[in-house]
């Protein structure tokens, strides 16, 4: 049997992409006291405060076991609060503090160190970004 070259595979480049991405955020977000999910999930919230913990998971693609855990954290380092939606008490709504939003001028420059060691143009890297999207929903929609 035949198998196939690991440089050759897609999935191969994708996972080992994520790897070298960890490298180049990991100092970065060390300055923050963040992890790189933790960063993600305040990046949705800088972008679009007062998600439930549903939404954050859905975006995030993320379950709430893996979830919840996190926003404990980014709670109790005083980014963040938990609220029971007044409208449905099964919702629990996720809202930036003071401090949470401070937080995102500190990381404010982290997209441009990561476009400078790319190498891409930013054009690129949107075009990059689209296509793996791409790629990622279609793997999604036939499982």
């Amino acid at each position: 049997m035949k198998t196939a070259k690991l440089d050759g595979l897609l999935c191969f480049a994708v996972y080992s992409a994520g790897h070298a991405f960890n490298r180049i955020y990991k100092p970065m977000l060390d300055d923050l006291g963040l992890t790189y999910p933790q960063y993600l999930v305040m990046v949705v919230l800088w972008t679009n405060d007062g998600r439930t913990v549903g939404e954050l998971g859905q975006q995030l693609f993320l379950e709430s076991n893996t979830l919840t855990p996190m926003l404990k954290k980014l709670e109790s380092l005083g980014y963040l609060v938990r609220k029971r939606s007044s409208e449905d008490e099964r919702q629990v709504r996720i809202m930036l503090t003071a401090s949470g939003c401070k937080l995102a001028q500190a990381a404010r420059g982290i997209p441009k160190c990561l476009l400078k060691a790319s190498g891409l143009s930013a054009q690129e890297l949107v075009r990059l970004q689209t296509d793996i999207a791409r790629v990622r929903d279609n793997l999604l929609a036939s499982v």
